[in-house]
């Protein structure tokens, strides 16, 4: 027993001595290497800005004087070096142009401020993206049969391929020089996408939509009277001006198309567009549509309920709204009125503005007792919207819901600002089978969330951004809410130009790149 204790003693005693020796012997800690050889850049990313730009970062260090960049168009292999910049710590990031739809490599090495050898190379590969080189389209530079495009002078050009119809025609030298070329024989109201190529690689792509041929309709014209005598199927073509409506409501009891001859000089409608059951495929486009009308000369401005409403139950055709200015008005931007029993097989709004829907006592797009097939909004901006009410409600309309009917929602490459904005729902979906889709979206400044409901399914989204709206994106916010679940989704500040004017062009280089929200915003 005793010998076990005098083992224990020794053993114990040997173990200090060797600590003691150890903090004796160990090194100081090295703060700083001398090293004959700067050292290789590290974080090296590339990223694609503006479509064919490469901007590159890397993390810097104090005793590099400069960097030395070297560009070869491979992946990796630097054969032939193209480009060669030299850049100090404080002139990052880097932003290089290069060409459309071609993989780049970049080798990073450091050049030492003290005398070291330069460092070994950190590499990096990426590939550009389409570029596009037109100009905007000028206004009055479509017409019914052509349209006009410009570009930058003297740029590389070679031929349009103008869809639908895959037709080529080639640019002229004089064409090319100049930067300009008005393309002829289309038909009117017609959709078309023309890319611009040299040789085989695009340059440029624009899409628009030639102007409508129609019945012409001028400011002076009692527009109901208009609407009420057209004929199902006719195409209503509004000059620019002011029109008043008697009380405001024009009753659409047929298919009709009203349009605006001018998509960047709107006629000002103060109208309520009322469908009526049986009234066919509706189409409005290109107006601005004020939420207020005058009663009589020198009297306040009387509100409208809505700008579109389903007044009665039956059976109605889709309800597409293009390119318009939509504001001030009381309660809903669409509605079923009260809770009519109706099958709508789709509304899409695309390429609108619209502003002030101030849902006293009714949602958003609010249908209670009606079955919508298809609800769309692409590409447009909503602002003060829904303020304390849901921004899409749909009901489980009685007889409807349940049997078989699928009830979809698509937002995609929408800006939604101040919507909904007190812990309210951005769809409030209880009609049975219905899904949800949200995608490149960009929602900022509310207190909003997607959904509580059971009913609802769990929204698909994909590339969004929320800024001050943690309610789409964080747990436990909403009891019960369903948020992105993407896992791509971002929260950055877009940088808005004039948010309370408005302006919604963003800055954020981030999000622009991503193409996310309104593309209007991000020319």
């Amino acid at each position: 027993m005793k010998n076990r204790y005098i083992r224990k003693a020794l053993f114990a005693g040997l173990f200090s001595c060797a600590c003691i020796a150890c903090d004796d012997l160990a090194d100081p800690v090295i703060e700083e290497l001398d090293v004959a050889r700067a050292y290789t850049p590290t974080a090296l990313t590339a990223m694609i800005r503006n479509l064919t730009s490469i901007e590159l970062t890397w993390k810097t260090r104090p005793d590099v004087d400069h960097y030395v960049v070297e560009f070869s168009q491979d992946s990796l292999a630097f054969n032939s070096i193209i480009r060669t910049v030299t850049v100090t710590p404080d002139e990052l990031p880097l932003v290089e142009p290069f060409g459309s739809e071609t993989r780049y490599s970049a080798r990073v090495k450091a050049v030492s401020a003290v005398g070291a050898a330069d460092s070994k190379w950190a590499e990096v590969t990426i590939a550009t993206a389409t570029e596009n080189i037109f100009l905007p389209i000028e206004n009055g530079a479509i017409g019914k049969a052509s349209v006009t495009l410009k570009w930058p002078a003297d740029s590389d050009v070679t031929h349009f391929v103008i869809r639908p119809g895959d037709v080529r025609r080639d640019i002229a030298e004089a064409e090319a020089t100049a930067g300009e070329a008005t393309i002829t024989g289309l038909s009117e109201a017609t959709s078309y996408t023309v890319t611009l190529y040299n040789a085989a690689r695009q340059r440029g792509q624009v899409t628009f939509e030639t102007l409508v041929d129609g019945t012409p309709v001028q400011p002076e014209d009692d527009l109901s009277a208009v609407i009420a005598a057209a004929a199902s199927g006719d195409v209503l073509v509004l000059y620019p001006g002011e029109y008043n409506v008697y009380k405001g409501v024009i009753n659409i009891d047929k298919a009709i198309s009203i349009r605006g001859l001018y998509p960047y000089d709107k006629p000002v409608v103060h109208v309520q567009f009322a469908l009526q059951p049986g009234s066919g495929n509706v189409t409005v486009a290109n107006l601005n549509m004020d939420g207020t009308y005058p009663t009589t000369e020198g009297t306040p401005e009387t509100p409208l309920d809505y700008a579109f409403v389903h007044s009665a139950s039956g059976t109605f055709g889709t309800l597409t709204v293009i390119g318009c200015e939509i504001h001030d008005y009381v309660k809903s931007l669409a509605s079923g009125a009260g809770s009519v029993v109706a099958e709508i097989p789709g509304i899409s709004f695309d390429n609108c503005v619209v502003t002030n829907i101030q849902t006293v006592s009714a949602d958003f797009i609010d249908f209670r007792g009606a079955y919508v097939a298809n609800v769309t909004l692409t590409n447009s901006t909503f602002n003060n919207c829904a303020p304390g009410r849901d921004f899409i409600r749909l009901d489980a309309a009685a007889g409807l819901s349940g049997t078989g009917k699928t009830s979809a929602i698509l937002i995609d490459h929408c800006t939604l600002y101040g919507v909904s904005n007190t812990q309210d729902r951005i769809v409030y979906v209880r009609f049975a089978n219905n899904t949800l889709d949200i995608r490149n979206t960009l929602i900022a400044a509310t207190d909003g969330y997607y959904t509580n409901q059971s009913a609802s399914s769990q929204p698909d989204c994909s590339n969004n951004n929320y800024f001050n709206a943690v309610g789409f994106h964080t747990e436990a916010y909403v009891t019960g809410a369903k948020i992105d679940q993407s896992g791509n989704h971002t929260t950055l500040d877009p940088g808005f130009a004039d948010a309370a004017a408005g302006d919604f062009t963003i800055s954020s280089q981030s999000l622009i790149d991503r193409a996310v929200g309104d593309p209007r915003w991000r020319d």
